[in-house]
């Protein structure tokens, strides 16, 4: 007879054991998005489109500084071994200037010539010949400036606002978690747990779309105060091979002189 009884007690226990299983609500990440209204939906789909324009940019920007920064080394070398500055100028005419040093040299030459040709025919060209080639060097070097910031403000608001967007959801998602187990019968561990660790997620989740973007912003940010501060010092080299035809090395104090330009006939 006992026997009997415990045969009779292992399909109870064995019931109530599917009952609890079945008891426990379905989790997951999915599950929660599946689950969540409109709102909640929203914030998840913004995250995705910031991920996503975050990446695009960090790779895009990548592959752009690359190129740059070889085609950069490459004039560099090639304006160095120059003998003439009108050699250079031919160097831009046949490859172009498809970076910002080669840019920067061709608006500097083309500047010079002008003013020594036709003076100032302007109200912006007013003032002496090395005026006129700075004012051109400033101008360049803000162009360039601000094709190398373009897309930062993007990633900068990425990184600032993603962290947030995440803050919401988990709130929002908590908020309606605990809506749902207040309208319930019972209230088990079970039942708060899975709903709000799904929550979580969305915090979790806006931190990961905002770190790769802070990172990659402050590392552009880096890379173009480097960057600039070398095309500043190449500008105050190219002027002053513009005006004395000269250059005085910083390493070793030698001078290092580069032929200026022939002289336009409207200097006559």
């Amino acid at each position: 007879m006992p026997g009997n009884g415990a045969a009779a007690a292992g399909p109870g226990v064995g019931l109530a054991a599917e009952g609890a299983e079945s008891a426990t609500p379905p989790t997951g990440f999915l599950h929660f998005i599946a689950q969540s209204d409109i709102v909640g939906k929203s914030l998840f789909a913004v995250l995705i489109i910031m991920s996503l324009i975050s990446w695009y940019l960090i790779v895009v920007k990548m592959i752009m500084r690359v190129r740059v920064k070889r085609r950069s080394v490459h004039f560099l070398r090639e304006f160095w071994a120059a003998s003439s500055l009108e050699q250079v100028e031919n160097e831009i005419a046949t490859h172009g200037a498809n970076e910002p040093f080669a840019h920067l040299a061709s608006h500097a030459i083309h500047a010079r010539n002008h003013h020594a040709k036709y003076g100032a025919m302007r109200l912006e060209e007013k003032g002496s010949t090395g005026a006129f080639v700075t004012r051109t060097i400033r101008k360049v070097i803000d162009e360039e400036t601000a094709k190398l910031e373009n897309g930062l403000t993007m990633l900068a608001s990425i990184g600032s606002t993603a962290p947030f967007v995440g803050l919401f959801g988990t709130v929002w998602g908590v908020y309606h978690a605990l809506v749902g187990i207040g309208l319930s019968d019972g209230v088990t561990i079970n039942r708060i747990a899975g709903p709000v660790g799904e929550a979580l997620i969305m915090t979790g989740l806006g931190l990961a779309v905002a770190i790769p973007a802070v990172l990659a912003y402050n590392g552009f940010v880096r890379s173009n105060r480097v960057y600039l501060a070398k095309l500043d010092a190449f500008a105050h080299d190219l002027f002053t091979f513009l005006t004395t035809g000269q250059q005085v090395l910083e390493g070793n104090g030698k001078v290092r002189r580069v032929s200026k330009l022939p002289a336009a006939s409207g200097d006559a």
